[in-house]
């Protein structure tokens, strides 16, 4: 599907609602737009379009080539556009790999313009007669990729076009205009997860599949079973808020509970390393009664049958790694059984409570931020909370100072062991919060009681809202 003057239009447009004082400077652009001519093809003049790609690696560098055509400009990788290309994001990626050799799969989307271009530059060609080319003016749609991994990767010129590469710190991009966009957003050259999706699961080896039209190959996944979810929109604040819009949106799903359980890179349909933010949580009720939006239909699938369905390898991996990880059984546990018995440190001051941001390679909740907590040894629970705060985040705490304040009575699935979670409240403490397990907390913050963070534990999240509703008890994932 060849580039179409209502997409070049579309984004331009969407340009100039976030950039509405640079209308008059891309005047000859809409202009362009009007005209008779094809705004895509290097042959229609007095001016045409053009993409670039300016890609920032880990050190906030960004790659710029010296191209022979241009007088031995050093600019970043870029060019005009061809009839194969779909889209001005997918030309510029073409441009990148023929110029360069990154491939597409070598960077990912920034969630700051996340496939808007963060620039249209405005330039002028002067003519050269010997290849024939009249003087004429370049508008360059400017896209901006992170590379995917931590090195920048060889760079393979093309020797007919490009005379050299370099990287170029962020204060240092040659183009003014370029220069200060990428500054004012705030870029870190790490790149994030910018999609969410759900593994939705009933607790009993049942898997919520949901499969995506076969007559839509522009879209992800066409004609396979997949997970639901979809990309970050400006108006969420957290992916978990992405997903739950997702579903939403999709089949009027709401899932409660829902965690934090890996980051999967999946391929794009523009051919980028899409990071994707998979949340699990569990759901038993009647796909038959959903509302359905998007898609042909959503059903129960068992682990066994993922060989026989269309799926993406990547998605029968993940929900297989999944299963095996969460074998369900068939009955609850009866008689007397062990409860797992875990203390946690409510502080509060000034409205505001102390949350920990739990380590991305945490075996429970990684990414996700949880109250001060540990599980009680030979002692007893408030000598356990008075260890693990000093443990933990260097906190000094008399027992004499301590209260009672919630508990939770929780287990994770059926089969799972039960937990107990005792919440202490601390009157007064020394220290300041300090990172001296960096291992399981990577940060300590204090939190507007009132506007917690996401993701945050299901449980922690209860307990504290009933802590400050003056409710002590709560019961969490136990059927009835």
């Amino acid at each position: 599907m060849p580039l179409t003057r209502s997409h070049i239009r579309t984004t331009t447009e969407a340009y100039l609602a976030r950039h509405p004082h640079e209308r008059e400077s891309l005047a000859g652009l809409l202009s362009l737009l009007d005209g008779p001519g094809d705004p895509a093809d290097r042959a229609t003049l007095p001016a045409h379009v053009t993409c670039s790609a300016v890609v920032v690696d880990r050190r906030c560098r960004v790659l710029h080539i010296r191209h022979r055509a241009s007088d031995g400009l050093v600019l970043t990788p870029g060019g005009h556009t061809e009839p194969g290309d779909r889209s001005l994001l997918v030309a510029a990626l073409r441009e990148l790999s023929e110029e360069t050799g990154i491939a597409p799969g070598a960077v990912s989307l920034t969630r700051q313009f996340l496939g808007s271009p963060v620039d249209i530059d405005v330039h002028d060609i002067d003519a050269r007669p010997a290849k024939g080319e009249r003087a004429h003016r370049h508008y360059d749609f400017r896209y901006v990729f992170y590379l995917a991994d931590e090195e920048p990767p060889a760079l393979t010129l093309q020797d007919e076009e490009v005379a050299g590469a370099q990287w170029l710190p962020l204060a240092e991009v040659r183009s003014p205009t370029l220069r200060t966009k990428l500054l004012q957003a705030g870029l870190d050259g790490r790149p994030e997860p910018v999609n969410a999706s759900a593994i939705i699961h009933d607790g009993q080896g049942r898997y919520l599949l949901h499969l995506r039209d076969a007559n839509k190959p522009w879209i992800w996944e066409s004609g396979c079973w997949s997970l639901l979810g979809g990309g970050w929109e400006p108006q969420d604040r957290t992916l978990l808020d992405t997903v739950r819009r997702e579903l939403r949106e999709e089949a009027d799903l709401a899932v409660a509970g829902l965690l934090p359980y890996a980051v999967e890179h999946v391929t794009g349909t523009d051919g980028t390393r899409v990071p994707v933010q998979v949340f699990s949580g569990r759901w038993n009720g009647d796909p038959a009664g959903l509302p359905l939006t998007e898609g042909v239909m959503v059903a129960w699938v068992r682990p066994e049958k993922f060989p026989y369905m269309t799926m993406l390898p990547s998605t029968r991996a993940l929900l297989e790694r999944h299963a095996a990880e969460h074998h369900a059984t068939s009955a609850p546990p009866s008689g007397a059984v062990p409860n797992v018995v875990g203390v946690h440190l409510y502080l509060e001051r000034d409205g505001q409570v102390l949350l920990g941001l739990r380590h991305p390679d945490s075996a429970y909740a990684g990414s996700t931020w949880h109250v001060l907590a540990g599980h009680c040894e030979a002692e007893s629970a408030t000598a356990c909370l008075v260890r693990e705060a000093y443990e933990e985040a260097g906190l000094v705490i008399d027992p004499a100072d301590v209260e009672l304040v919630h508990t939770v009575h929780t287990v994770n699935r059926p089969g799972g062991r039960p937990r107990i979670g005792l919440f202490f409240r601390a009157r007064r403490w020394e220290g300041t919060p300090e990172l001296r397990e960096p291992d399981k907390c990577v940060a300590w913050q204090w939190w507007n009681a009132k506007d917690l963070p996401e993701p945050l534990v299901p449980y922690a999240r209860a307990a504290i809202e009933g802590i400050r509703a003056g409710r002590v008890y709560t019961e969490l994932g136990w059927t009835r």
